[in-house]
């Protein structure tokens, strides 16, 4: 009998001895998990403007040699920096407006000169800004020093150009509808044009990185749809019913909250030349013109 028991007593702790093995590679790999886990989120933590902001840092041409007409500019920051920019006027005649342009996240203004071009000929005086560490520009890019850049353009234009806010546009392009949204709560344009805008980063982000807490994450916000809210002027917003990097239901959300008018391109995704310069586009701002 106390053989008996000994045994038993034995295979009960075989038993526990291999539960407790098991228990302790579990353990193991769900740390394993988890340090990789908080290793991702940090180097996203780390390295995401890296993800947001997607410059052509290099040197661009001289502006007249792109545009007919165009001119070299040089905007001073309130934080010190000085950023290259191009300014086009219309060729012959008086500009009935001029547009401030704020691009998108990649690329720098050589890729908007066509815009410059086809606004330019409907009469328009065009700014092409370049941000913080675009075209060859000092500085990093962030949600804070984009509105400091924008801001530098604004002052461009009312002091040193003699603008008047009543025959000024804003004009932004994807994150650039951020840009000049942000711009347009403290300085009213007369218009306000919107290309494919997000309602916020996040949401946006939330698209491209379903995997990921996105909204915990990010440290620019860049809130369209809360800000566009609480600006009072002749708004427009353009759209293509295809694009697959701004869901055309976002850029709808921020058209109602504005109560904006909406052109949506059928079948136009986010990088088509109809949206670039296309003759909706070119429209679209032409109406927002002060008679």
């Amino acid at each position: 009998m106390e053989q008996h028991c000994v045994r038993r007593g034995s295979r009960r702790r075989r038993v526990f001895g291999r539960a407790a093995g098991r228990w302790r590679v579990v353990v193991r790999v769900l740390l394993g998990v988890a340090l990789v886990v908080v290793l991702v989120l940090g180097l996203v933590w780390v390295f995401q403007r890296r993800l947001i902001y997607l410059p052509d840092a290099g040197p661009v041409p001289a502006a007249a040699s792109v545009l007919p007409g165009g001119e070299d500019v040089r905007l001073r920051t309130a934080d010190g920096l000085e950023l290259g920019a191009w300014y086009v006027r219309p060729r012959d005649r008086e500009p009935s407006a001029t547009v401030l342009v704020a691009g998108g996240n990649g690329g720098n203004r050589a890729g908007r000169a066509p815009l410059a071009a086809k606004l330019a000929e409907a009469g328009l005086a065009v700014l092409l800004l370049d941000y913080r560490g675009y075209g060859g520009n000092p500085g990093d890019p962030s949600e804070a020093g984009l509105a400091l850049d924008v801001r530098a353009a604004h002052r461009f234009l009312v002091g040193e150009r003699q603008v008047r806010p009543e025959r000024l546009l804003y004009f932004g392009e994807s994150l650039g509808c951020a840009v000049v949204t942000e711009l347009a709560t403290a300085y009213p344009p007369a218009g306000l044009l919107l290309r494919s805008p997000f309602t916020d980063l996040a949401a946006v982000g939330a698209e491209v990185y379903p995997y990921l807490p996105v909204r915990l994450l990010l440290r620019d916000r860049f809130p369209v749809e809360e800000q566009v809210a609480r600006v009072r002027v002749p708004t427009a917003v353009v759209l293509g019913g295809a694009d697959s990097i701004v869901p055309p239901s976002q850029s709808r959300a921020v058209a109602a909250a504005a109560s904006a008018r909406l052109v949506e391109i059928p079948g136009a995704g986010h990088n088509d030349p109809v949206l670039l310069d296309g003759p909706e586009l070119i429209e679209a701002v032409r109406a927002l013109v002060p008679r």
